[in-house]
Parts: structure tokens; sequence; C-alpha cells
């Protein structure tokens, strides 16, 4: 059930953000998947989370 909430909360910060992180590159990795429905695009960041929360379990074993 954690995961589920997760993952929502990191769709949500995607598709606020999505502007942004496009310029520093997060959102066309593979696995990244965008939908367009009536005139809002949507964007399912399946790699992209999965890289972030890569990079976190990295860090917190680091730290």
């Amino acid at each position: 059930m954690r995961w589920l909430i997760v993952f929502t909360l990191s769709c949500l910060v995607f598709n606020g953000l999505h502007g942004w992180l496009e310029k520093i590159g997060l959102g066309h990795i593979p696995g990244d998947f965008s939908v367009k429905i009536g005139a809002r695009r949507w964007h399912f960041p399946f790699g992209s989370s999965v890289l972030l929360t890569l990079i976190g379990m990295a860090l917190a074993r680091w730290l």
C-alpha cells in the first residue's frame, strides 16, 4: 500500500513540475509515458521514478 501512495505522489509531482524537469533531462528516460487526453497532457514517469528511487536508496546506504 505504501508503494502505491509513493508512486501516486511521484506522478503528481512529475506532472506539476514536468516543464522544469524536462530542462534537466528527466522525463525522457525509456519507460516514461505521455498521454494527451483532451487539451491536457498527462505524464507517467515510470522510468524516472525507478531512477530516482535507486538514487535515493544509494544515498540512504551511503549516509
